[in-house]
């Protein structure tokens, strides 16, 4: 992934469907190291696993911070299919650091909070702009093509998408 800016406005390379999944934790309290630092330190692991297998379906993903308590990952995936299993594989990183997690959760009385939240957005259901910006999110997951007279606004690039045109 390049992060070279690509002038003027651009949107996203692709009108299929789209898997997003976002995923964070919460310190709850900082004193706590033993019980937070092993979930903050797993998820660049897994990105590395995954980025060194494209088989396996990642096709973009940035690391978001608020503050020194929160931290999320937005990743973009091929399918599901391949989000989910990925999260079952036993042989991959995930699936024991989930274990390693939920054991040190029953006796860490809330010392850290994780989420996820999973969107399989259907072809013809999301947009997107990109201005001056190096290839982000979308863009970075299918690339980016300049905006056009038939896709200037964004309702026009929603119209486009679930048209097939």
């Amino acid at each position: 992934m390049t992060s070279r800016v690509q002038q003027g406005r651009r949107t996203t390379g692709t009108d299929g469907g789209v898997t997003v999944f976002l995923i964070g934790m919460r310190i709850n309290r900082f004193r706590a190291l033993r019980r937070w630092l092993p979930v903050l330190t797993v998820m660049p692991r897994m990105l590395r696993e995954l980025r060194a297998d494209p088989a396996a379906g990642l096709l973009a993903s940035r690391i978001v911070t608020s503050g020194p308590r929160e931290y999320a990952v937005i990743q973009y995936w091929e399918s599901t299919e391949k989000l989910l299993a990925y999260a079952a594989d036993t042989g991959r990183t995930h699936r024991p650091a989930w274990a390693a997690f939920n054991r040190r959760a029953r006796d860490g009385r809330g010392a850290v909070g994780i989420w996820h939240e999973t969107y399989a957005v259907p072809a013809g259901a999301h947009e997107s702009v990109y201005v001056d910006m190096p290839p982000y999110g979308l863009a970075a997951a299918h690339g980016s093509a300049p905006v056009g007279r038939q896709r200037d606004r964004a309702a026009q690039r929603l119209s486009a998408a679930s048209s097939g045109a």
